[in-house]
Order: structure tokens, then sequence, then C-alpha cells
């Protein structure tokens, strides 16, 4: 008998198992003010975001270092994917309305599952911290901003919205949190 038969045989069970696996995998469902959660799907709690860390690192002509951290926090028994972060930043006393900053933290999958993505998975009752460093680069239309940066009585604003999975990332549901935080 043909030994590449039963390596054909041995590859077609393993991706029918690996397939099997991803297509049911298990599934927890975030409640919403209007739903009970059923028995199959056990409710799950939304996880939780802080400000860590926003300080100013240095100053000069020319640019600003911005060291920016946020710590992420899954209450739930279970792992958590977390996709991407994207957030905005806002120095108030320069402008309310005007960002300085933005950024995303992490990767979301686009069509089929990426394996080289950039998603960060928080294991049951436990915290991440996500941290960025922001490079400004002055020019003579941000001097005012420039000023309020060398100032130590800079007031904050950071807005963004996090995306993530309670269960694997090709089942279950995306979840959105969005967060506002003020320094």
């Amino acid at each position: 008998m043909n030994p590449k038969i039963f390596v054909g045989i041995a590859v077609a069970t393993l991706v029918a198992i690996l397939g099997g696996i991803l297509l049911t995998g298990p599934t927890i469902v975030i409640p919403t003010g209007d739903s009970t959660g059923t028995q199959n799907n056990p409710e799950a709690k939304a996880i939780q975001i802080e400000l860590d860390n926003l300080s100013i690192e240095r100053v000069s002509e020319r640019t600003a270092t911005i060291n920016i951290a946020f710590k992420i926090s899954n209450p739930n028994s279970r792992a958590v994917i977390v996709q991407t972060m994207d957030y905005q930043l806002f120095e108030t006393n320069y402008s309310d309305s005007e960002q300085i900053s933005g950024g995303e933290i992490g990767s979301r999958p686009t069509g089929m599952v990426e394996f080289a993505s950039n998603y960060y998975t928080l294991l049951g009752e436990n915290s991440i911290i996500l941290k960025e460093t922001i490079e400004l680069k002055g020019s003579e239309n941000t001097s005012e901003l420039w000023t309020v940066l060398q100032d130590d009585n800079q007031s904050w604003r950071v807005s963004g919205t996090v995306f993530y999975n309670l269960s694997s990332m090709t089942s279950g549901q995306e979840n959105e949190l969005y967060f506002e935080f003020t320094k």
C-alpha cells in the first residue's frame, strides 16, 4: 500500500478536528441592559480600563516625548482577547477640540484570521498594561502648544475605544468599550 494515502488521511483528519474546534469554540455573552443571558451562554462582565500613566518625558525646541499607559483588567474567570485600542489625546489648556495625538495599540484581523496579528490575550481575573511613547514634532504653528507642554500645569483628556472578544478570534461576539479620562 502507498504511504502517501496514510499521510493524506492523517492530514485530512487533523484539518477536520482543528476546523471543528475553531467553528464550535466556547462563547460568552456580555449582558446588555435588556438581556438576561441563557444557560448555554454564561454571562460575562465587561473589561475595565484605567489611565495608568500620562507624563511628559522631555520637551525640546523641536520635539516633545509623551508617555501614555493604559491598564486593562479582565474581571471574568475566562480569557479575553484584546484586539485593539484606539485613543485620542487632547491637551485642554491648548484646545479642547484639537487632537494633539492619537494612535492604535494592537491590530484587528481583516478577512481571514491573521496568525501574525498584534493582539493581547488577557487571562481571567488579570490585568495588562499597554504603553506607547508619543513623539510630537514642533513647528512655528504650534508655539502655543509648546508653551503649554513646558509648563507644569497640563490638563489632559484621553478618549477612545477598546475592541475585544470574550472567547476566540473566530467565534463569539466582538465587543467595544468606550472610555474617556481627564487628568
